[in-house]
Parts: C-alpha cells; structure tokens; sequence
C-alpha cells in the first residue's frame, strides 16, 4: 500500500457533476438491501412509508443547501371517472405538496356518478378536486382533421393507401368514430396483401367496412336478432317500460 500525500495548493480545475434521479429510485435504493440493484431487478416490493418520509427530509435538506433542484413530472390519469371517492381524496391532498407534479386528466363523461358514492358531478370529478382544475374545452374533429390523422397513422404502419381510398376512410371517420376508422388500416391492408397488392383501395376498404362492424351497427344489429341471444337483458327492459 501505497499512501499519497493530499494535494495543496490552489483549485485549477474543478469539475461538476449532475445526477438526475427520480423520488421514486431513491426511494427504492434505500428500501432495499441490495440497493441501486433493485433498480434492475424489478422486485421493488412495498416501500416503507418511514422510508419515504425520511427521504422526503433528506431531499428538502438538500433544496434549502442548494445541492438538489426538484423538477416536477407530469402525471397524466386517462379515464380519470375509473376513480373512486378514495383516490380523489389522495390526489387532493397530494397536491397541495411542494413536489407535486402537474396533473393532468382526462375523461369523456358528461354528469355522471362519482364512484363509492351515490353522489352526481360532472365528469366523475368531485366538485372540491373540479374547482381546482382548469378544464380545456374540446370540439370534434372536422374532416381535414380525421384524414391527416388517418394518413400519419398510415405512414406509421408502412400502409400505402390510395386518396380515393383515404377519402372514403376519412368519411367511415366522421359517420363512426376516429378509433374505428384507424382500426380498419391495418385490417385493409391484410386485404391488399392476400389480393397481392401494393396499395389499399376503396375496394379494400368497403370489405373491411362489411366484415368488422362499428358501435352503432352493432348495436343494430342487436336489435335485430335480439331473440336468438342467450340472456337478452333488451326484451326484458322492453317489455318492463
């Protein structure tokens, strides 16, 4: 062994160093034996909450010497009326920490029932969480819209389609939905693969339209052959009315 004796003398090069880690890794890293491997192995188990609090000192420590910056994520809850009256009560208190991050949430419910509850609100949002939201107003799509949706989704699957056959989709789009008419992309184009060919067509696209029906000829459909179904809930609300 070898000892070296520590340098003198004034600083002439100083180099800084910048890690940028989640609450989360930390939080992982010191709830475990193995430590930063828990990282990798995925197995993070239930972390302590005597862990997190103690973390959450260590970190606010640092913010106060200037060793540490928080940078708030982006949380971001689709199908937010799934949740029910407990997770609201979370999330409203969650938010009102210094580390909180931006939340953002969306839904497609109109007045609806608050789950755990029996109460109404709009969106399935309690109206304490809702006053504290800025909620961002919405239209549908017109159809230059759905027809530059349609063909980056196109380019996204290696699709070739015709703009005969892009014309006809973007309608399929505004009659039925967005979703449905995205869907028939990949199906339209098996069609042209079995016929041996190198571009969807209209033709493509009208045999998909009649093989895989939409919400509302489903619906229809139901309707019509209502009686060859087994536990047809319809007749029986019919006939109650």
């Amino acid at each position: 062994t070898r000892f070296v004796q520590c340098p003198e003398g004034e600083l002439q090069k100083r180099k800084e160093v910048v890690h940028t880690v989640t609450l989360h890794e930390i939080d992982v890293i010191n709830s475990r034996t193995q430590g930063f491997l828990a990282l990798f192995s995925g197995d993070t188990g239930e972390i302590k909450a005597e862990v997190r609090e103690q973390i959450n000192c260590k970190v606010a420590e640092w913010r106060e010497e200037g060793k540490a910056e928080i940078v708030p994520g982006v949380l971001f809850i689709d199908e937010v009326h799934m949740l029910d009256i407990e997770c609201f009560s979370f999330l409203n208190r969650a938010l009102e920490t210094d580390m909180a991050p931006v939340l953002v949430m969306a839904t497609n419910r109109g007045i609806t029932r608050i789950r755990g509850t029996q109460y109404l609100s709009p969106h399935g949002i309690p109206i304490d969480l809702l006053d504290r939201l800025l909620i961002i107003s919405t239209s549908p799509y017109e159809d230059k819209e759905i027809k530059q949706i349609l063909k980056i989704r196109c380019e996204e699957e290696d699709v070739e389609m015709s703009d005969d056959a892009l014309t006809v989709l973007t309608r399929i789009g505004m009659e039925t939905s967005v979703r449905y008419a995205i869907q028939l992309i990949t199906t339209a184009n098996l069609v042209c693969r079995k016929r041996k060919g190198t571009e969807v067509d209209v033709d493509d696209i009208k045999r998909v339209y009649s093989l895989f029906l939409d919400e509302s000829r489903s619906t229809q459909f139901l309707k019509e052959y209502q009686q060859e179904f087994m536990f047809n809930e319809l007749a029986e609300n019919m006939d109650t009315n």
